[in-house]
């Protein structure tokens, strides 16, 4: 009986095959390249250290930022406004007047702090408790705190403010969030300068893996020349340079994250202590699981694109003679 060949049954064999092979030359030429970094340990580590750094930079601002808006946007969740009084309302008329401002449909919540109470309450904060203990009269006035409720807008907010500081009784307003939003404002032209930055440190990197790839072409360039001489194309010329730049991004990016990471943990207690002495219960948030990935992995693209760049360039310019 004759024997017939599958020829659909060969072919993912083959296929399978050449991937095998593909994959064992990339294996052993990213070896290869992680072998010549480590042959120059100091020279490699000086520009693996140079592309930490600058990767680091924006990371470590971006970070501050993150935890600075984080905080300002948890103080402009409270749209509370304090209503100072005229010196001339008594008590009962404040008392009166709170419970006339409850009633309204756009507020939450009033919160009534009396002269006496504030005074009470500024000396024990302030340490100059004997001091005003000398004063004639309180200067202090009654105070109300006014929390709009939920469904107000922004300009509903404002005309809230307006009516109660047309009140006869009332003689100031004061919004209380109005410096969070200056400081969200500050931290918006920090970031787009972070950005911008960032963008001049990526090109940074470029010409700096970019000129350490070149340095390794012209000095394996009779290397080059041989290889070329034998049938090699630019392709399998130009992959160990890439594995290099792969490396160099790789090694860069990791470091930089191990930096910024090193940091916050430096920073982490001072933070807390300092919290606490302002009776805070705030924490510094750290680099999430997508902002370290996003670090190395901009490392490795930038590594890839300057060595890529760089050896496309170079390799038409050497041909075997």
């Amino acid at each position: 009986m004759a024997v017939t060949r599958n020829a659909d049954a060969v072919a993912p064999v083959r296929s399978s095959g050449a991937f095998s092979i593909w994959a064992a030359r990339h294996l052993s030429t990213s070896i290869g390249s992680l072998g010549r970094l480590g042959s120059q340990p100091f020279a490699s580590f000086m520009i693996v250290l140079v592309i930490a750094v600058t990767l680091a930079l924006p990371a470590a601002i971006n970070l501050v930022v993150k935890n600075a808006q984080s905080i300002s946007g948890n103080w402009e969740n409270a749209l509370d406004f304090s209503v100072y009084l005229r010196k001339e309302v008594s008590v009962s008329e404040a008392e009166g007047l709170s419970r006339i401002i409850r009633q309204r449909a756009d507020v939450e919540h009033v919160k009534l702090i009396t002269a006496a109470d504030a005074l009470t309450e500024f000396k024990e904060q302030s340490g100059f408790g004997a001091a005003l203990d000398q004063l004639e009269d309180n200067p202090l006035p009654h105070t109300l705190v006014v929390r709009p409720g939920p469904g107000n807008t922004a300009a509903s907010i404002v005309l809230l403010q307006e009516e109660i500081a047309n009140l006869p009784e009332t003689d100031l307003v004061q919004v209380d969030t109005e410096w969070v939003q200056r400081f969200q404002a500050i931290l918006d032209i920090v970031r787009q300068a972070v950005a911008i930055g960032a963008a001049l440190l990526g090109v940074a990197i470029i010409v700096i893996i970019g000129n350490t790839i070149r340095l390794d072409i012209e000095s394996r360039r009779d290397e080059i020349e041989v290889t070329k001489l034998i049938g090699a194309s630019n392709a399998f010329v130009r992959r160990p340079f890439l594995w290099t730049g792969f490396w160099y991004g790789l090694l860069g990016g990791s470091l930089a994250l191990l930096l910024v990471q090193y940091g916050f943990f430096l920073l982490k207690d001072p933070v807390a202590k300092l919290a606490g002495l302002y009776q805070s219960n705030v924490s510094m948030a750290s680099l999430g699981p997508a902002e370290c990935a996003a670090i190395v992995g901009i490392g490795v693209f930038l590594g890839l694109f300057s060595s890529w760049f760089t050896a496309a360039r170079h390799m038409r310019r050497i041909e075997p003679r």
